[in-house]
């Protein structure tokens, strides 16, 4: 029975696949507001409803494209991150700044999917949350290890703000001063803007030496950080 049980396992990790598989193929030809379950079952062979047996609907299948996006980014902010190890911390950032880059540029239709543009009629569920976050969290670990080292160097942050800064920090960034929350929130939202000008074509004719460019953004943003030099 145990057998049985193991092929049909099998069987159904194997047509998710693929049904995940077409759906990006769709993605990247049409994008994802035009994706439909029963498109993906007609170029799959599959009568639609053996295919709502594995999502139940769009916006699952949706959710399921989403989350293993944020979460591949998220291993490559990770790995990076670990190959890093035991470097200066702004040598640190720099390798993670690269990794989200890289993936970013390899895998465009899968950017657009969680940094683009919203989906019509689609809301991310609570299931997205913790995936969208790796990326983002391997930098604020970075800046954590940094300030309870050496020590960082607090960015400025007007009274006004104090009060959001302080609960931003308590919800996603505990043990750091609040200045330094406030600047990593800003220094992700410049991030994902520079790849988005990237990935979307906006540099086209404006910035032609690239990797260069990039390097140093992102060294700016460390520096808005407060991370050390060296």
């Amino acid at each position: 029975m145990s057998t049985v049980r193991g092929a049909r396992e099998r069987a159904r990790i194997e047509v998710t696949a693929a049904i995940k598989d077409e759906a990006r193929r769709m993605l990247a030809a049409e994008g994802a507001a035009k994706l439909s379950l029963r498109a993906v079952a007609r170029e799959l062979g599959m009568v639609s409803s053996a295919l709502y047996r594995y999502f139940p609907s769009r916006d699952e299948l949706l959710t399921a494209l989403i989350v293993d996006a944020y979460d591949s980014v998220g291993a490559a902010a990770e790995e990076a991150d670990a190959r890093a190890a035991g470097a200066p911390p702004r040598a640190r950032w720099a390798e993670v700044c690269g990794a989200f880059r890289a993936w970013a540029l390899a895998h465009p239709h899968e950017y657009s999917l969680i940094y683009g543009s919203p989906v019509p009629g689609y809301s991310a569920p609570l299931d997205t949350v913790g995936p969208a976050a790796r990326a983002a969290n391997t930098l604020i670990g970075i800046v954590r290890a940094a300030h309870q080292g050496r020590g960082i160097a607090l960015p400025p942050l007007p009274a006004a703000l104090r009060a959001e800064a302080e609960r931003m920090t308590a919800d996603f960034a505990e043990g750091l001063p609040p200045e330094v929350t406030a600047a990593l929130v800003a220094a992700w939202g410049q991030l994902v803007g520079l790849v988005s000008c990237e990935v979307f074509g906006q540099f086209n004719r404006v910035v032609e030496d690239r990797d260069a460019f990039f390097a140093h953004a992102a060294g700016q943003l460390a520096h808005a950080v407060g991370l050390p030099s060296v």
